[in-house]
């Protein structure tokens, strides 16, 4: 068991939990907002609907392309690759070669189903290896509900994700600079090749980044473009329909937005909505501070009997706004804290909660090194104990006196005793 103490920073409660699924009234049959910086769920529909991803399976694609890729190799495109293509392309043909780097775009810009199938051998040697890793990569990152079975995201029974395992997907995805950059931006040019005498010029379909195309979000008429957006991507097939994962930054604040199975250029509307719900009612808030002094804490068996406790580490949390005032600090010390203590060494952990929920954790953390009282000497114990020593040592000469009394009386007796005369 630990001992808790309860430091309660507020005297009022307030209601703080994510909107109701039909809050916003979205289109998409699953959808998610989370602060991409803290993970926090701020906004859910459906999120662990297992559902079809389309051309946002594209996101795992390019993850891996970075990590295991070389971007200046020269890929040379094969029969297969061609042969399986469907859908979008930037018709590679047999043969052709590409710069790894360009292919990554035409993957990520273009949404090529033919670069994907290219990068996946290029990487992996084959297909099935390549799906492989992008399932390995899926579990590690938590996306636990969430089956690849191409690279490219077309339609089959068995490729399947949720709108929550896309958040953590792009969430880690936007952490690589390489990837952010090439998202944030919406054309590029893949120069000549060998099997091409002109440039390639692409074009992505997130038009959130530069689209003037009216939509109606809430009975208003806005662009598509939305301000702060910088990526990443969209996804279109039969069964999966319209699906977008967006990524978006306001003063500090950083968003990621994902819907499936939305309907046409609703699901631009859709991400309005939720970037608006969070930018509008979320604010990034520093709720605990490094080095603070949280209490002195009592250390058995220490050569000093409490050290301070401090927290180790800055915590940021996104919290509705107006509610700082209304979190909630509890403090959990370890059970029997004693020496010796490091400099450092965790005590316990500070919890916040905002209206029952948890926000975070820090640990407290000792100041000072506290080291364990020693075994006494020989010495210290005559000294911490001479009263002992005398008592004993009186005993020792009243006992002394005593025999020796006793053993004189007898020889005195001895001497007078008067001897009995034979008849």
């Amino acid at each position: 068991m630990k001992k808790i103490l309860f430091l309660i920073s507020i005297l009022f409660l307030v209601t703080y939990e994510v909107s109701f699924a039909d809050e916003l009234n979205l289109s998409g049959e699953a959808a998610i907002l989370i602060d991409s910086d803290t993970g926090q769920i701020l906004y859910e529909k459906n999120p662990h609907k297992k559902l079809h991803p389309a051309s946002t399976t594209k996101i795992m694609t390019g993850i891996l392309a970075i990590e295991l890729g070389n971007m200046e190799d020269i890929v040379t495109v094969d029969e297969e690759v061609v042969r399986l293509t469907d859908g979008s392309h930037i018709a590679l043909e047999p043969d052709e070669q590409l710069k790894f780097e360009d292919l990554l775009n035409a993957l990520l810009i273009e949404s090529a189903n033919d670069s994907a199938l290219a990068i996946a051998k290029h990487i992996s040697g084959s297909i099935e290896n390549f799906v492989n890793l992008m399932n390995t990569k899926a579990k590690e990152l938590g996306a636990l509900n969430t089956n690849f079975v191409n690279p490219n995201g077309l339609t089959n029974e068995n490729h399947l994700t949720t709108a929550y395992d896309l958040s953590l997907i792009a969430q880690y995805a936007m952490k690589n600079p390489q990837f952010r950059e090439i998202v944030s931006n919406y054309t590029y040019t893949i120069p000549k090749t060998n099997k091409k005498d002109e440039e390639r010029y692409l074009k992505s379909n997130n038009r959130l980044l530069y689209s003037t195309i009216k939509i109606n979000v809430n009975g208003k008429s806005v662009p598509i473009k939305y301000e702060g957006v910088n990526g990443i991507k969209t996804g279109y097939t039969l069964a999966a329909q319209n699906c977008l994962v967006a990524s978006a930054s306001r003063n500090n604040q950083n968003l990621i937005a994902v819907v499936l199975k939305s309907n046409g250029r609703e699901v631009f509307a859709d991400v309005h909505k939720l970037f608006n719900y969070g930018f509008d009612n979320f604010m990034k808030a520093g709720i605990a501070t490094k080095n603070y002094f949280i209490d002195n804490i009592e250390v058995e068996n220490g050569t000093i009997p409490i050290v301070a406790g401090i927290i180790n580490e800055n915590l940021t949390v996104t919290i509705p706004k107006d509610s700082m005032d209304k979190i909630e600090q509890r403090i959990i010390l370890d059970e029997n804290i004693a020496a010796p203590v490091k400099k450092g060494q965790v005590l316990g952990k500070v919890e916040y909660y905002l209206d029952g929920k948890l926000l975070g954790n820090v640990d407290i953390v000792s100041t000072l090194d506290v080291d364990k009282i020693p075994p006494p000497s020989i010495k210290d114990i005559l000294l911490n104990n001479w009263y002992f020593f005398v008592i004993g040592i009186l005993v020792f000469i009243r006992i002394s006196i005593m025999f020796k009394r006793n053993k004189n009386r007898r020889r005195r007796r001895a001497l007078y005793r008067v001897p009995n005369s034979s008849q």
